[in-house]
Order: C-alpha cells, then structure tokens, then sequence
C-alpha cells in the first residue's frame, strides 16, 4: 500500500513537469514567430513618394551635383552646318588691264596691302602705245591751237577769209577729241599721264591681306586671263555660308544674331549676323542659302574652316535648358531631382522640347531659381525605390 502510493505520488510529480515544460516551449515559438517590429524613422514616417532623405553622413552625397535653374535664350534648331568664307564685300579679284611681261618681283603672299599699293610692275606694250598716242595728241593740240591763234589775228586784220578761219577751228576740235580720247585710254588702262617708259604698274584696289597670288617674275599675263593675278580680302571681316532647310526658313530672320563655333576653337562662340537669305531654294537639296556676317578681329578664323552654327532664339525669349545628365526617363516620360534642403530631394516629372547633344529645352515642370540635381539623379531613384520597399508594412 505504502508503494503504492509512493509511486502515484512521483509519476504526479512528473506529469506536471511535462505540462510546465509544453507550455514554455509552446510561449517562446510564439515569440519567435512575431518579433517585435522597429520603430519606423521620422523621415521614413514622413515620406511621400518621390522624395529621398539621405542621411548627413551619407557617402552617396559625393556623388550628386546641384545647379540653380535660371532662363536664358535657347536654340530653336539643332546646329547648322556651314563654311567659313571671304567677305565678298571686301575681296577683289586683281587682274591686269594690259598685256606685259612682269619684272621685278610681285608682292608677296600673306603681305597686308592698302589701297593703291603695287603689287606687280610689266614691260607692256599696251603702255608704250598709249603713251605715244596721248603725248601725239598733246602735240597736235598745240600745234592746232597755235595755227587757230594765228588765223584769229589774220582775220582781224581782214587778211584771211573767214572759211579758213573756221577749218583751223574745226582742226582744233579734232585734235582736241583726239587727246580727250588718249586721256581716257589712259586713265582706263590705270597709267599715269605724263609717264613715258612703257611701264604699267598693277595697284590693290581695296585694303586688306594678299590671299592668293597667281603670277612669278617674268610670266607673259594678259588682260583676258581667266585666272586672277591676285586676290586682295579684308580678313577682319569673313562670311558664314550655311544651307537651311525649307522646313526651317522661318527660324531664319535678316539680321538675326548667331554663334559660331569651329574645331580649332570649340569652347569658344563667336558672334555673327545674318545678313542675306536666298530668295530661291535649291529643289535638289530642298535648302536655301544663308550669309552671315563674322566679325574676325583677333585674325582667329580661317576662310575655308568648317563651322557649327547655332541659331538661338530672340533676346526676350527664355527658357530653362538643363543637361542630359540630370533627366532619367520611366516609360513615356522625363523625370529629374529637385533638391529641396541639404538632405532631402524631390522628383519631378518634365516636358522636354528640343533634345540637343549634351542639353535639353524645358517646356514644362521646372522653374527658375530652383536647384536640379544635374549629377546623381539615378542614384537618387534608386535610393527613393529602396526608401519606399522599407516603408512598406
């Protein structure tokens, strides 16, 4: 009996272990199965979608750039093609206007000449000829004259009749149309009067640099030549040729300003002007031309440089370009950054206009005096997607 009881009394002792031991096994898998959660941050509570907080200590803030928005003027097309050229204004194309042999030696190339400099001199007999006809008629001139002096005084004195006195006259006159004419051959082939040694001196008739020059000491040259012995051009003043599709004439104004940039100096712009459209458009390249005045002070350019011409739109109307870098694209859209303080940063959806190599036209979205994110926008999506996944419940 004392066995008995003795044994119901430990297997009781038992049973309650188990029982005590289930249930704190039953309590901690409990426990493992719903974790306390984490207090969420201020800025994770506050967040709305499309922002970005970084922390101030965040290693990603090296790598993002910001830039304040302002307006300025704005291409209306994409770069131009076109030619750097003589101005035909200031250029002359020098020919002679006597046969000749030259002598001597002729104006170097790349010399700067005035008005009036020599440029060459010929043995010519164009010159000799001209020369003896003009100092011929001066002769009879005064020949002619003498005899009508004389005539005048006879018939004064009734001792000659008066149809003598008229044939001195008229000789007078004929001899007078003849200087009149050697005068004119002279002045027409450039010599001076009064010169008699056969020598014809080739003058620049504009200011400006020697660009070309077509003739060596002793050539034979002819006043029907088709090549020009020299060619004069004032290199302070150039010409942009450019061809503008017929789709773009519009864009195109008389005496609208226009930057140039060449390869030999591609970050700097030089101004230039249009100054003549073509009334007539090219049916084979549906183009027309377009000349630009350039100034060229500083002698940097070149006649011959190819240009890159850009046509910007009117003084008083702006708009905001931003670079490519900062606009990242989802779908059918444009996105960029918008810093708002040190630390937080907005997306912002934009409507782009003209897309340029490195640049884009804002037409809508942004405004001036705001700061872009012009470097780090992807970073920032990515950041704003992994902000956004840790807020989620």
């Amino acid at each position: 009996m004392i066995k008995q009881t003795y044994f119901q009394s430990t297997a009781r002792r038992w049973t309650g272990l188990l029982v005590a031991i289930s249930i704190s096994a039953c309590n901690t898998s409990t426990e493992n199965a719903n974790p306390p959660q984490p207090a969420k941050s201020p800025a994770a509570q506050t967040k709305t979608a499309g922002e970005v907080f970084l922390p101030m200590d965040s290693p990603k803030k090296a790598y993002i750039k910001i830039a304040p928005l302002q307006r300025s003027r704005y291409p209306l097309l994409q770069p131009l093609a076109g030619k750097v050229t003589y101005s035909e204004s200031l250029t002359s194309q020098i020919r002679t206007s006597v046969s000749g042999r030259v002598f001597g030696k002729p104006i170097a190339l790349g010399t700067p000449v005035q008005a009036g400099s020599v440029l060459l001199e010929l043995d010519s007999p164009d010159v000799a000829d001209a020369e003896a006809d003009f100092a011929k008629a001066q002769a009879d001139v005064m020949l002619a004259n003498s005899a009508f002096k004389r005539q005048q005084e006879l018939y004064a004195g009734k001792a000659v009749a008066r149809k003598e006195l008229e044939q001195t006259q008229d000789e007078l006159s004929r001899v007078s149309s003849e200087l009149r004419r050697a005068k004119d051959r002279m002045k027409n082939l450039h010599i001076e009067a009064g010169q008699s040694d056969g020598h014809f001196a080739l003058r620049s008739s504009v200011k400006g640099i020697v660009v070309e020059r077509n003739v060596t000491p002793g050539t034979e040259v002819r006043p029907d030549s088709d090549t020009p012995l020299f060619v004069i051009s004032d290199l302070t003043h150039l010409t942009v040729l450019m061809e503008v599709f017929e789709v773009n004439i519009s864009k195109i104004k008389l005496g609208q300003k226009l930057a140039i940039t060449v390869p030999a100096y591609p970050e700097t712009q030089f101004p230039a002007t249009v100054s003549y459209i073509s009334q007539v458009l090219d049916e084979n390249t549906r183009t027309i031309q377009v000349r630009c005045e350039l100034p060229n002070p500083d002698g940097r350019l070149l006649p011959g440089m190819y240009a890159s011409i850009t046509v910007e739109s009117s003084p008083d109307d702006q708009a905001i370009m931003i670079p490519l870098t900062a606009i990242f694209t989802e779908g059918n859209s444009d996105y960029v950054f918008i810093s708002l303080d040190e630390n937080h940063y907005q997306q912002r959806p934009v409507k782009l206009g003209l897309r340029l190599k490195d640049k884009a036209v804002i037409l809508q979205g942004l405004q001036a005096g705001e700061r872009l994110v012009t470097e780090g926008a992807l970073m920032l999506r990515v950041e704003e997607e992994l902000e956004t996944d840790a807020s989620k419940p």
